[in-house]
């Protein structure tokens, strides 16, 4: 038996975007869906040509299929009536084509079984074939989300695979502890033990939380996640496995300037917050408040490039790095830290810098540190990046050690079992970009070479692990030699993805991924999978380019999943709420940066 799986929501047709179908004005409407018929079209097309249809009604569905071969046509229509299907949900639906039957399930429920006026043909060969998911109009337009999921099983029926087997016996195992109890002490008729109180389970769809279900369960078939009435609030049992559908525009923040560098961070007690590096005159401080971020405090920089946060014990700190000196001709990036009485970021220390680009905070043995990438000096590229080191008795940062550094652009810190290690991004050496970028361990009270990497105008280093595995992420923004006139296809270079082996102690590559211009990678995580983002800024003739977000495929590597449209893109960050998970990218060539909301299913 033939099995065709398909998902379909029965009145929500967009995909990240409000638009029904290619060409149509008609909006997406409870009324323009029902007074309208769409059409689903599988094609295949080789040495037997296999029309699959499926026409949506209001409460009907009817197939028609199709083969053309040698033999001649054959074609049989055949229509289910499921006014179910009218819900605005998603619906599994598995349809098994037998030689003289027709068979539906829906929502792993009873199947529907129909005799075929005009018997199947026994046998099809779509071998080398090519399917085309079409509109209501056939072969024109594409579809725009009526079927979610396709799954095409020639030869075996796809419904044990997909739904449980529903004759199957339920076991409890009974603790031997339990198992000697009464179900109620003999001397007294009033107490009752707790495991003898009423329990109710509630399947399907999410029920009302209200004092009716009041420590009441709620099982969510499609998710499989157990939740408990809490309240007013339906808490987590047992955490649903959540999957990135598509990610969608959430807020325009509209800021000072062009934004060269964005970082989140939480401060307890007083909120979310977003600081952005603008190049103008002020940079600024968002809060997140009512699902949005709110202008909250303004901060006078100098060409700022990025801002560090960081904590040492209950003290909260911001570090800016700024490019350009002040109107004193001072050269100079600055650390505010955080005021309980006013509720705002206060200057601390300055501490001089030259053309900072990047801050690194962290930790090595209880003592804290803070690594600046100096970029360059009037025009020399090649002088040294400071580690400053926190001296608590002065409760200030001082100079602890010096690292010769070529166009630094960011600094990472990581740890490997006991080990520390900082990996630096060099850009420029002055004539090419075309330089290594090195990675220090700490041993013995300082930072020493452990290995370097050829690298083509790093700006950005990002480190994350898959399990065991730990990997290392450089973004290389062109390739230019000053001897060589540059190209516009200097600037779409492959940025390249390390893996530490451990055996040979060294990271090697991994895998190559081409990018356009690339100023910054960012890992994040949903559910099981894993992702990077990268910041595409200029493609050698504009900056509107595609960011791209790459999913974890195991062997496969990182397989581009979603492109975003993105103008300038300098700089990605993640963050959760209570509300869910976001991106949100800041634009180095308008004053807006974007806050995305990742969209699960």
């Amino acid at each position: 038996m033939a099995a065709s799986t398909l998902s379909v929501c029965s009145s929500n047709l967009s995909y990240g975007s409000r638009a029904c179908q290619p060409g149509s004005s008609e909006s997406c409407t409870d009324s323009s869906w029902q007074k309208n018929e769409y059409l689903f079209t599988v094609v295949a097309e080789g040495p037997d040509a296999l029309l699959l249809g499926l026409r949506y009604s209001p409460t009907r569905l009817h197939f028609l299929f199709l083969s053309e071969d040698s033999a001649g046509a054959w074609q049989t229509r055949v229509s289910f009536r499921s006014p179910a299907l009218m819900d605005s949900r998603w619906h599994t639906l598995v349809l098994a084509v037998s030689e003289d039957s027709f068979s539906l399930t829906m929502d792993c429920g009873v199947p529907m079984d129909i005799t075929a006026d005009v018997p199947f043909p026994a046998t099809l060969s779509v071998q080398g074939a090519r399917f085309f998911i079409g509109s209501r109009r056939r072969t024109k337009g594409l579809f725009t989300g009526l079927v979610r999921q396709l799954v095409l099983l020639p030869g075996a029926d796809a419904t044990p695979g997909l739904c449980p087997c529903r004759n199957a016996d339920l076991v409890l195992s009974i603790p031997p502890i339990l198992q000697g109890l009464t179900g109620r002490p003999e001397d007294n008729e009033v107490l009752k033990y707790p495991y003898e109180t009423d329990m109710k389970v509630t399947l399907g769809s999410r029920p009302p939380c209200t004092k009716v279900e009041d420590a009441q369960f709620w099982f969510d078939a499609r998710q499989k996640g157990l939740y408990l009435c809490v309240g007013s609030e339906w808490v987590s049992v047992l955490a649903a496995k959540e999957k990135l559908d598509y990610v969608e525009e959430h807020q325009r923040l509209f800021t000072h300037s062009e934004t060269l560098g964005i970082e989140v961070f939480v401060i307890p007690e007083a909120g979310l917050f977003i600081a952005t590096a603008n190049p103008k005159a002020a940079s600024a401080i968002y809060k997140w408040t009512d699902g949005q971020f709110a202008s909250y405090q303004s901060i006078r920089t100098h060409q700022a490039q990025s801002w560090r946060h960081f904590t040492i014990g209950k003290q909260v700190f911001l570090a800016v790095a700024n490019l350009d000196p002040n109107e004193r001709g001072q050269e100079f990036s600055v650390i505010y830290k955080w005021s309980q009485r006013k509720l705002r970021f206060v200057p601390y220390q300055r501490v001089a810098t030259h053309s900072a680009r990047d801050w690194e905070a962290f930790e090595v043995a209880g003592e804290h540190f803070l690594a600046v990438a100096n970029h360059r000096e009037g025009n020399n590229h090649n002088i040294d990046s400071v580690i400053y080191k926190w001296n608590p008795r002065t409760r200030l940062f001082e100079a602890n050690q010096t690292i010769a550094t070529s166009g630094a652009y960011d600094w990472e810190f990581f740890t490997v079992g006991p080990y520390s290690f900082l990996v630096v991004a060099n850009t420029f050496n002055g004539t090419s970009t075309k330089v290594h970028s090195h990675l220090y361990i700490w041993l013995v009270g300082s930072f020493q070479l452990f290995q370097s990497f050829l690298t083509f105008g790093a700006t950005d280093w990002e480190v994350f692990h898959i399990g065991d595995r730990i990997f290392l992420a450089v973004a290389n923004s062109q390739s230019y030699d000053a001897e060589m006139q540059v190209q516009n296809y200097s600037y779409v270079i492959n940025s390249v993805i390390y893996e530490l082996n451990v055996t040979e102690q060294t990271f090697v590559k991994f895998q190559e991924i081409p990018t356009c211009s690339a100023l910054d990678w960012e890992f994040f995580s949903v559910g099981e999978d894993y992702f990077l983002v990268v910041a595409n800024s200029f493609d050698g003739q504009t900056f509107s380019v595609n960011s791209i977000i790459y999913r974890w495929q195991g062997y496969e590597g990182f397989v581009a999943v979603h492109s975003l449209p993105t103008f300038g893109c300098r700089d990605w960050e993640t963050f959760r709420t209570t509300a869910g998970s976001y991106l949100v990218y800041s634009s180095a060539k308008e004053p807006l940066s974007r806050v995305l909301k990742l969209r699960t299913g």
